[in-house]
């Protein structure tokens, strides 16, 4: 589901080159780095996990924490694309230090730049392999949604301070939340009746919406994108935090408490206005936001401070070429769906898809076992791709 995307990091080759140094101390490390490596680490598990949940051999066959939940609650594929955005929100901290982390004109056309490109993008990967004509192209996507909740973030986040910052994320979350109730028809949470469907059905049409659902629904709708830009910020004063003080064990602690406190915070308003990816509630904000928190957190101090970095390797150089590897993942996949198609003896025709998981990994390990194999496959080429990008220190970059 989505970038799986260094969005406002560095896609150039310092990216590998930067410095990390560690001095250590009776339970503080000081760590005085340009660059947290666990930041790439945790984008490039983060987009090994879309992947194996984007491709499975069949989709019949899916174990159950491999997919989304079918409305409210969240798996383990549900906090993917929220990762994303954390780490988008995180990275783009770093990257707006040369600008001294305010608005000028060489930072907002590096922003719009940004956000035009991607969207485009994405609209370009729906359009592939060119067999839907435009009246039905779906305009909305993951990469748009990145996109424009990269764009909102940023222009916020360079805007005011780190106090103001939270305060205005959570008006964000607030006012989304009041909207939805005050807006909606009947329940406000429901798939048919909830004021995202009515915004995105009378901006874009139905036509340009997904139809994955029983009824056309856009789950990277216009409405939804502003909760889904507070993930994007939660990341930024992460990333901020960390950088607040020479102690990054202590911030470490801090981080990890404000993480757990996040979790429950979203379960406990989840009562009231239920976890939901669909809707990006702001319940699902505060819930995955905290998972990230915990997560990066763990990574940091695995790989920053004790040094434990060989589990990481592998990690790390698919987080170094996340946009590149995420677009040519989903266009590998439309090019065995759609335009790769073979004739079997009894004279039908199955996509090449289909054929690599009935003829390799099915007989192999049976359905489910095949499945997640062919998904595993997919992971293992992107990585081989990225490896080779790697050692040729090719970085791509916007």
């Amino acid at each position: 589901m989505s970038i799986l995307f260094h969005q406002a990091g560095r896609w150039t080759c310092d990216c590998a080159a930067e410095k990390t140094g560690v001095s250590t101390g009776k339970g503080s490390e000081i760590i005085q780095a340009e660059r947290l490596q666990a930041l790439d680490v945790f984008r490039g598990f983060t987009i090994a996990l879309m992947i194996l949940v984007n491709t499975p051999g069949c989709w019949s066959c899916v174990y159950g924490p491999l997919r989304h939940a079918s409305w409210h609650g969240c798996t383990l594929t549900d906090l993917v694309f929220p990762f994303f955005l954390f780490i988008t929100g995180a990275a783009m901290r770093h990257s707006f230090k040369k600008y001294d982390y305010r608005l000028s004109h060489d930072v907002i056309v590096k922003v719009l730049k940004r956000v035009v490109l991607i969207f485009l993008i994405g609209l370009a990967l729906n359009f592939f392999p060119f067999q839907v004509g435009l009246d039905n192209l779906r305009i909305m996507g993951v990469l748009q949604r990145i996109a424009l909740a990269y764009g909102i973030a940023a222009f916020i986040c360079l805007g005011f301070d780190r106090q103001k910052l939270f305060f205005i994320s959570f008006l964000l979350l607030i006012s989304y939340w009041f909207i939805l109730v005050v807006f909606g028809h009947g329940n406000p949470y429901s798939l048919e009746s909830n004021v995202v469907r009515f915004v995105d059905l009378a901006v874009l049409g139905e036509k340009h919406m997904w139809h994955g659902k029983v009824v056309p629904f856009e789950p990277e709708g216009i409405l939804s994108t502003l909760p889904a830009a507070v993930s994007v910020m939660f990341g930024y004063l992460t990333g901020s935090y960390l950088q607040s003080q020479a102690d990054l064990v202590k911030n470490l602690r801090g981080m990890s408490f404000a993480g757990i406190s996040a979790i429950v915070a979203g379960m406990i308003w989840g009562q009231v206005f239920p976890i939901n990816k669909y809707l990006w509630s702001s319940s699902y904000v505060l819930y995955t936001s905290g998972w990230a928190m915990v997560i990066l957190s763990i990574c940091v101090y695995m790989i920053d401070v004790r040094g434990y970095r060989m589990w990481s390797k592998p990690f790390n150089v698919l987080g170094l070429n996340p946009l590149f590897i995420y677009v040519l993942s989903i266009v590998w996949v439309k090019i065995l769906m759609y335009c790769i198609k073979i004739t079997k003896s009894d004279g039908s025709v199955i996509s090449g898809y289909q054929w690599i998981f009935n003829e390799w990994c099915l007989p192999l390990a049976g359905c489910y076992g095949g499945s997640l194999l062919f998904a595993v496959a997919n992971v293992v080429l992107s990585w081989m791709i990225a490896l080779s990008l790697y050692r040729k220190k090719i970085f791509v970059s916007l």
